[in-house]
């Protein structure tokens, strides 16, 4: 079984025109593992989600079983086989 890991369709132009994405759960044991195999394959979309140090940016947020993974164990959360990893990208207003 994959993990999926679901993003915005704002994104789909870094990812392919893609907003979903099986990684198999082998290679998706924590959400770090998960998105860094997403990131392998569209490494902007990666940089849209991540900083330099590897953080998720402020602006990004992840949930995992409908829980922030910030309130979890952050990046190195355990994600099971089926699982679905979701970014959601905080909208600014002014």
């Amino acid at each position: 079984m994959a993990v999926t890991v679901v993003v915005p369709s704002v994104l789909a132009d870094v990812a392919g025109g893609r907003t979903e994405f099986e990684v198999p759960d082998a290679e998706a044991t924590t959400v770090r593992a998960a998105l860094d195999a997403v990131a392998a394959q569209f490494p902007v979309l990666g940089r849209r989600l991540r900083d330099e140090r590897g953080s998720l940016r402020r602006h990004v947020n992840v949930y995992l079983g409908g829980e922030s993974v910030r309130s979890l164990q952050g990046l190195e959360t355990h994600v099971a086989a089926g699982q679905e990893v979701l970014v959601i990208q905080s909208i600014a207003g002014g």
